[in-house]
């Protein structure tokens, strides 16, 4: 990717919008990241899908001490299910590599919609 003052806007915005989203509504990486570098930055889908686990980590981490800070942490909650979570995250990982792009980005598209519908009712 070039690193042109336009670039580094469009880099500059989806970041801060990402972690603003993120801090706000702890959700991030899939529902503005994924689409973002599709979209605007023209990634391929499983790029965009690994990249964002990336960036939303430290982003993660940044948020989790400030939800800390003001006692909105259940450490014992949050071990237990990062725990499965990993290994979901492990076997959702492998199964990727064998789901063609426009197959995954329909499945994205139709959890992203269902997810959307579920938080409106």
């Amino acid at each position: 990717m070039e690193f042109s003052l336009r670039s580094i806007c469009r880099l500059g915005i989806i970041g801060i919008l990402t972690g603003l989203i993120n801090g706000l509504i702890g959700i991030g990486g899939g529902t503005i990241l994924i689409p973002a570098m599709v979209f605007i930055l023209g990634e391929e889908q499983h790029t965009a899908h690994g990249t964002s686990l990336a960036i939303i980590l430290p982003t993660a981490i940044v948020s989790t001490f400030l939800y800390q800070a003001n006692g909105h942490m259940d450490w014992g909650l949050a071990i237990k299910v990062a725990t499965s979570g990993m290994l979901g995250g492990y076997l959702g990982a492998k199964l990727m590599e064998h789901i063609p792009a426009p197959k995954l980005k329909k499945l994205f598209g139709v959890f992203m919609a269902a997810a959307g519908i579920r938080m409106v009712l």
